[in-house]
């Protein structure tokens, strides 16, 4: 490695779980004020899975586990969408044995191993002073273990779900709505030419945002969070008004994934779990248009009404990131390095009432962060309500007031 005596420190920075537009962006914003102000910056690949792959030895080729930025490396990237430096869910205490890099093969033998010793002296082999993990709750929760574990942290909240707790806003968030608006909107014109219920599933696992506010925006009729469980027949009812009132006689609705019909679960693709333990969501859409087409009869004089039925997914995650995600991410990277500078570790920097600022990290793993249904939303018509915006945040109901 370098000679790290002429230089400041070493910082890491790492992108973990789902992909999002505003992650180059908020790399950017570490990178280039850290290195103008005398540090050197190296980019973790892979998130946690690089930290683990890392073999500790000058000669080895690590150039699939890290890279050291410089102004060149960044400069560009953050007008794309993505993370350059690529992504995984991998979770370092979690480790199974087929997952197991080579280098620790016989060394560790459970089924499940926990890694954070090795990735403490990776940290050491590489010289790195300070780590800035930049992901969801999962990818955070390790960057808490390493706070525990004594080594210094400071991290920042992304996620299209915007459920990282302590903060109104997490990169991704707004492109994820804006571009789930849009859609929404295309998606109007084969839905009204053909008179049918429109059903659009978005990401969602426990927090419903991603569908409140497009349907507060006007995107839906109607939305189904995870945090209520609704009523099919109730569903029905209501679009087939929505349906009745709407001079293009067509309706819709958006459902997070993680939304359960009364007395249901929660829907998954397959049993096969991530290292963090969560299944692939997926199908509460499908099965929502399924009872949506069989039970519309009943309150439409014995007539079922067609259905379209579309999964955004991965389309609302794609392309560059829009004006706040561009602009909050810098903000984030020049606040995360303000932190390093004065010492201040074990930090997450957030956004709360339109403020920048940080709380402690260990918020990511002690509490949730949901819609307040009792408070945003209205379970008798199953969408938001209307009469709440005064003294509000630019997101409205992903306000958090967190104490620091």
């Amino acid at each position: 490695m370098a000679n790290i005596n002429k230089i400041k420190g070493r910082i890491g920075i790492l992108t973990g779980g789902g992909d999002v537009p505003g992650l180059n962006p908020a790399i950017r914003g570490v990178a280039m004020r850290a290195i103008r102000e005398g540090y050197e910056v190296i980019g973790i690949r892979r998130g946690w899975g690089g930290m683990i792959d890392l073999v500790r030895d000058e000669q080895a080729d690590n150039s699939k586990n890290y890279i050291t930025l410089d102004e060149n490396a960044v400069i560009r990237a953050a007008r794309t969408g993505g993370t350059f430096l690529h992504t995984s869910r991998t979770n370092p205490s979690k480790v199974s044995l087929k997952d197991m890099p080579e280098q620790y093969k016989g060394k560790y033998t459970d089924d499940i191993n926990d890694l954070t010793d090795e990735v403490l002296k990776n940290l050491d082999f590489l010289g790195i002073d300070v780590m800035i993990p930049i992901g969801g709750d999962d990818t955070l929760s390790y960057g808490v273990r390493l706070h525990q574990e004594g080594f210094n942290v400071v991290a920042i909240p992304k996620t299209m779900d915007n459920d990282v707790p302590g903060t109104d806003y997490c990169i991704g968030f707004s492109t994820c709505i804006s571009r789930t608006i849009q859609l929404a909107n295309d998606l109007r014109t084969p839905t009204g030419s053909h008179e049918r219920f429109l059903v659009m599933e978005v990401f969602g696992r426990y927090a419903g945002f991603t569908a409140i506010l497009p349907t507060l925006a006007g995107a839906a009729d109607r939305c189904l969070i995870p945090e209520y469980e609704f009523d099919v027949d109730d569903l029905a009812r209501l679009m087939v008004e929505d349906r009745r009132n709407s001079k293009s006689n067509y309706s819709s609705v958006m459902i997070s994934e993680g939304a359960k019909m009364k007395g249901g679960e929660m829907m998954f693709e397959g049993d096969e779990a991530d290292a963090y333990g969560h299944k692939k969501l997926g199908g509460i859409g499908d099965a929502v248009a399924r009872e949506l087409k069989k039970r519309s009869a009943a309150y439409n004089g014995g007539r079922e009404i067609g259905i379209i039925n579309q999964k955004l997914g991965y389309t609302v995650r794609g392309g560059a990131p829009d004006a706040i995600d561009s602009i909050a991410p810098m903000a984030f990277g020049n606040i995360a390095l303000n932190k390093i500078m004065k010492g201040e570790f074990g930090r997450l920097v957030v956004l709360n009432g339109g403020r920048y600022g940080d709380v402690p990290v260990d918020i990511v793993t002690s509490t949730k962060k949901l819609v307040n249904i009792d408070l945003y939303y209205d379970k008798n018509r199953l969408r938001p309500r209307y009469d709440v915006f005064e003294d509000q945040p630019l997101f409205i109901m992903a306000s958090q007031v967190i104490s620091k």
